[in-house]
């Protein structure tokens, strides 16, 4: 067993604990799972191993009282007690009215992403408009209810994530959103196959055994049937049964609905509803994970986007569809099979694309990176929550893009500009200094003692002392090498919160001032430029690592090192601060005996 015995058990007890807190003092194998495997995917290889740790690992924790629990996680990581609540935008009314609310009693929304990968910004489009207008609704009276749906009938091409099914729920609940109702399209096959018997019989499908390339050229493309078109329906279901049976190989039938022959989008004739997968090849992920290897055996039949879908909406009440302009041509096709069953198709709404400028929302190309979903890098929701931006600016982006059907562009400009709105006055501040030069203060012979806010609009908050006790008649600070050319400049700065200093001379690195002044209205009088610093003798090391100057290539992402004020040990991970005339960042890691602080930066 090549990996890390001890982290498995660390990181495993942290989400054994979290998980039990959250659902009655009992975690769940599988979330925990997900969650230790999304931080340390190298693992997967040793999943068996892991899982036997895992299992003993919740075992000793569902032993525990709630209260003990809870102790536990405070001892140990009190940032996951932490209860962060989303504040969502109440203002939307202005999204427009929805058609023809006033024909159904309850409205029903749903947001189905497919679990081959993490959630994207793209997919947190879909996600908060269907939960926006259920809350938008649900203030004029309505009954409104949002399912959560996870499409997963493809098992080859769009195979599923087995992390991907906790990881979107957790992306959800980051935003905001509750889901009243949670299905799994690979646990309602036999609902599925039911249907296609019944369309088989009325005539309205058919298992089709050409072959796929004469199909398309000498039938599809020119509007005509294929022999096995006009085959009486019992044939179809006999051959729907040796489907089942796996009596067919791959790619030697298929289920198909009829539709119109002369539709000018080819695609729409005759589409296929099912299709054979071999699970000797292919076997389901999550059918596999769930109930074992065996009855992940059982399926050889599996509907196609189009077919669930419909199916599902028409079972589950669906009232309104809002989706991406590309599916377009899937609300043709789904047309069918609604007429079939002789029931209304849900309203549907199209909206257009969402791209990042200089980015890519394409699940496909995010995953052949080859890197963690959760990269900073990354336009992945967790991505995007681990560089640091909030869940209000996501919500503040979809609800203004809208439900246009236009395509829009979001630059990271303006994301960083809605994101920075809502970080000012959440973040306290602190000094840093990068590229750290000695300043000394030369002939001070007073002691200062320094209150410095933590957030000057909000003195509430209380401030931290910064005691500067002269030796030998000199202070000496640090301070960043490039206000160095500031003060040479203007022969004065002034240092935050402290005195106006006057330029003297430089020797051997060092630079040597004199006090000018102390009062803030001389320096703005002067006009001189305000700089941060930090205690040569009290200080911690600062890391801070910077996604945006690191290519999405590259495995190690670009730090920029420099010190602290001590008051930054007292953060705790995830905390988001401002470090004076830098920008913001979000905690990383503190470690208080080797007085190191790490952090993520955000944007300025």
């Amino acid at each position: 067993m090549s990996f890390d015995v001890n982290l498995v058990k660390e990181l495993a007890l942290k989400y054994a604990l979290a998980n039990a807190i959250k659902y009655n003092g009992k975690a769940d194998l599988k979330a925990v799972m997900a969650k230790l495997m999304g931080e340390k995917p190298e693992f997967r290889k040793f999943a068996k191993q892991v899982k036997e740790i895992v299992e003993e690992v919740i075992d000793y924790v569902n032993s525990l009282s709630l209260e003990e629990q809870k102790n536990l996680l405070s001892q140990k990581w009190p940032e996951m007690l932490e209860e962060k609540k989303v504040v969502i935008k109440k203002d939307i009314e202005s999204l427009p009215p929805l058609p023809n609310v006033n024909k159904f009693d309850v409205l029903v929304f749903r947001f189905a992403p497919n679990p081959d990968f993490v959630l994207t910004l793209g997919n947190a489009r879909p996600a908060i408009l269907n939960y926006a207008y259920k809350i938008k609704y649900e203030a004029l009276g309505k009954k409104v209810k949002y399912i959560l749906r996870f499409e997963d009938t493809d098992p080859k091409i769009k195979k599923p994530m087995i992390e991907a099914y906790e990881l979107i729920k957790e992306d959800l609940k980051w935003l905001g959103i509750k889901w009243d109702e949670e299905y799994i399209q690979s646990e309602r096959l036999e609902i599925y196959y039911e249907y296609a018997r019944k369309l088989i019989e009325n005539g309205h499908a058919y298992v089709c055994t050409c072959n796929t390339d004469v199909w398309k050229h000498e039938y599809r493309d020119k509007g005509k049937p294929c022999p096995c078109r006009e085959l009486n329906p019992e044939v179809h279901l006999e051959r729907w049964e040796k489907m089942l049976n796996g009596e067919f190989k791959e790619g030697e039938a298929v289920v198909r609905i009829k539709t119109d022959l002369n539709h000018p989008d080819p695609s729409v004739r005759d589409w296929i509803a099912f299709r054979i997968i071999d699970p000797n090849k292919n076997p389901h992920p999550y059918l596999t994970h769930k109930y074992g290897i065996e009855k992940a055996m059982k399926y050889y039949v599996w509907p196609t986007y189009n077919f669930a879908v419909a199916i599902d909406d028409y079972l589950m009440g669906i009232t309104h569809v809002l989706r991406a302009q590309e599916h377009m041509i899937n609300t043709i096709k789904q047309s069918y099979i609604f007429k079939y069953l002789g029931v209304k198709q849900p309203e549907t709404i199209h909206f257009g694309r969402l791209r990042i400028e200089g980015s890519t929302l394409s699940k496909s190309k995010l995953k052949s990176l080859g890197i963690l979903f959760n990269d900073p890098r990354l336009p992945t929701l967790a991505g995007l929550r681990e560089r640091g931006i909030q869940p209000e600016t996501i919500w503040d982006i979809i609800l203004h893009v809208g439900i246009k059907q236009t395509d829009a562009i979001i630059s990271l400009e303006n994301l960083y500009s809605i994101n920075r709105k809502h970080l000012e006055s959440k973040a306290n501040r602190y000094m840093v200094v990068i590229n750290p030069v000695k300043l000394v203060i030369e002939d001070v012979y007073e002691e200062f003692q320094l209150k410095i806010p933590y957030h000057i609009s909000y003195p509430e908050r209380g401030y931290r002392i910064i005691t500067l006790k002269p030796i030998s008649g000199k202070i000496e600070l640090y301070i960043s090498r490039q206000d160095v050319d500031y003060l040479k400049r203007d022969k004065c700065v002034r240092l935050m919160e402290f005195i106006n200093i006057e330029y003297v001379t430089e020797s051997d690195d060092t630079i040597y001032c004199r006090i000018h002044s102390k009062e803030l209205e001389i320096a703005r009088k002067m006009k001189i430029q305000i700089i941060q610093w930090v205690p040569v003798h009290e200080n911690v090391k600062v890391i801070i690592l910077r996604p945006d100057k690191t290519s999405i290539r590259s495995k190690e992402i670009s730090k920029d090192i420099g010190i602290g004020e001590t008051y930054l040990l007292n953060l705790n991970k995830n905390d988001i601060v401002q470090f004076m005339r830098y920008g913001f960042v979000k905690t990383i890691e503190i470690d208080k005996n080797k007085k190191e602080c790490t952090f993520m930066y955000i944007h300025d």
